[in-house]
């Protein structure tokens, strides 16, 4: 038995009689020590009439060609989907047999490509090969590289059909064709409400769960949003980055300068349905509306009276904690309310001219 492997061997040797010069390896037809050497000369013969690219033997050249064609000749026996290589038919056909035969060898997840593997490995090594030219950050994948080196150029390639904005990633496209769909796919298990973007739910659920993760380092007040946050620590650092134009006033959010910009145009964009009143702040509205409904939500623990605007419930509590916040410069004399203060101070301006 062992003599019979021993001349078999032999008999592979004896058909591999081809040999390439540079790194010895050998082959059993010359047509395929011919393909092989294109690896050292670097050699690609075969062009596409296309776009110009070279390939090294023909059938990747046929293969190529399909990307202008569109010929997808590898169909799905499943689910009936084409592809245009028989390589990437037999990947796929694992999303039906559930066939993952490449497996971490540090964590034990499984893939089914090579490819999604080699990826999967640099969460582990912490290799990034693909750097930037113009800012030297590294990526691990090579798509987040493409991607990124938009930043730079300026490049938005995915355009949206309804209003033509433009996009860097196809990512964003698809979430901003809701703004024109409509949908949203994203459903609060607690109370039901929808969401566009995952993001978004994500943070609504904290108002189910009470969740602050985010922290001010000054006073340790928690936020839900990061965003919250940050406008927050302006109060600490007095940063007001939104200047109005007109009159030169800052403000810490950008919605309060398009509130009060509002001043300057005479813009009122909030309509009262009732008798048409406009207003230029939507909180005056719903105020406003209280008038028409008779709602007055904010009850004193006290005596149980209600008020329409929290801010008479508030100058109502004065009467029960005996409060008086407003002082008299000239006779030291407090008032509860700011008005009585501002009526007073009309008794020392009399004295005064006469």
């Amino acid at each position: 038995m062992k003599y019979h492997c021993l001349k078999n061997m032999e008999k592979h040797k004896e058909h591999k009689s081809y040999q390439c010069s540079e790194c010895l390896k050998c082959f059993s037809a010359k047509n395929n020590l011919v393909k092989h050497v294109r690896v050292h000369t670097g050699d690609k013969p075969y062009q596409c009439s296309e776009c110009l690219k070279c390939f090294t033997e023909k059938s990747s050249l046929v293969t190529h060609m399909r990307v202008h064609t569109g010929d997808k000749p590898y169909q799905c026996s499943e689910c009936l989907k084409c592809f245009s290589q028989k390589s990437s038919r037999v990947t796929h056909m694992r999303v039906h047999t559930g066939d993952k035969p490449y497996e971490c060898s540090v964590c034990l997840k499984c893939f089914a490509e090579k490819s999604s593997l080699v990826t999967h490995v640099r969460v582990h090594t912490g290799d990034k090969p693909y750097q930037c030219s113009e800012c030297l950050k590294c990526f691990s994948v090579k798509h987040s590289l493409v991607t990124h080196m938009r930043v730079h150029t300026g490049d938005k390639p995915y355009q949206c059909s309804e209003c033509l904005k433009c996009f860097s990633v196809k990512h964003s496209l698809v979430t901003h064709m809701r703004v024109h769909t409509g949908d949203k796919p994203y459903q609060c298990s607690e109370c039901l409400k929808c969401f566009s973007v995952k993001h978004s739910l994500a943070t609504h659920m904290r108002v189910h769960t009470g969740d602050k993760p985010y922290e001010c380092s000054e006073c340790l007040k928690c936020f839900t949003e990061k965003s919250s946050l940050v406008t927050h620590m302006r109060v600490h650092t007095g940063d007001k980055p939104y200047q109005c134009s007109e009159c030169l006033k800052c403000f810490r959010q950008k919605g309060r300068l398009v509130t009060h910009m509002r001043v300057h145009t005479g813009d009122k964009p909030y309509q009262c349905s009732e008798c048409m009143k406009c207003f230029s702040q939507k909180g005056n509205l719903v105020t406003h509306m209280r008038l028409h409904t008779g709602d007055k939500p904010y009850q004193c623990s006290e005596c149980m009276k209600c008020f329409s605007q929290k801010g008479n419930l508030v100058t109502h509590m004065r009467v029960h904690t005996g409060d008086k916040p407003y002082q008299c410069s000239e006779c030291m004399k407090c008032f509860s309310q700011k008005g009585n203060l501002v009526i007073h101070m009309k008794v020392h301006a009399g004295d005064k001219i006469c």
